[in-house]
């Protein structure tokens, strides 16, 4: 795991709803692994052959549950990680997946696999929370988020 220090990302808060949009138009996933108070945001940095470099994005909830488009949460330390997948057969696996030689649901060989090339993969990171960072305000307010819904409001009905 290679953590993103020092990022203006860390420590924003924003309503889950529409960070959510937000993170669905820039290609992130909500990780599998959240809760209802806390969770992150992934997406692929580089994928080759069973190995992939995600970045991630971690947040908790300030106020709310996350099953809540009003849940409040701040994000905290971005960070790049590593995982290596079996390609090949799935012993006691679904036949199907195993036949085609990747199965989604196989468990990684190392979740945390060792990172080459830290430098290359830090900046790839940081310029990625920057984009995240261009479309989170440093603190959003309940007034914003009425503003931001009418505006998209009428966007629409303009269309």
């Amino acid at each position: 795991m290679l953590e993103l220090q020092n990022t203006s990302l860390e420590g924003r808060q924003h309503y889950f709803g529409q960070t959510q949009e937000i993170f669905d138009r820039l290609n992130y996933e909500l990780g599998d692994n959240w809760d209802y108070d806390n969770g992150c945001f992934d997406t692929i940095l580089e994928r080759d052959g069973g190995e992939t470099i995600y970045l991630r994005v971690p947040f908790h909830v300030l106020d709310g549950q996350l099953d809540s488009r009003n849940a409040y949460v701040e994000f905290q330390t971005p960070y790049v990680i590593k995982h290596v997948v079996n390609l090949g057969l799935d012993e006691g696996g679904d036949a199907l997946a195993s036949a085609s030689g990747f199965s989604q649901f196989q468990e990684p060989l190392d979740k945390d696999g060792n990172i080459i090339k830290e430098e290359k993969w830090a900046e790839a990171g940081r310029e990625a929370v920057e984009v995240i960072e261009q479309y989170i305000p440093e603190r959003q307010t309940e007034e914003e988020t009425e503003t931001e819904e009418d505006n998209q409001q009428t966007e629409t009905s303009t269309d």
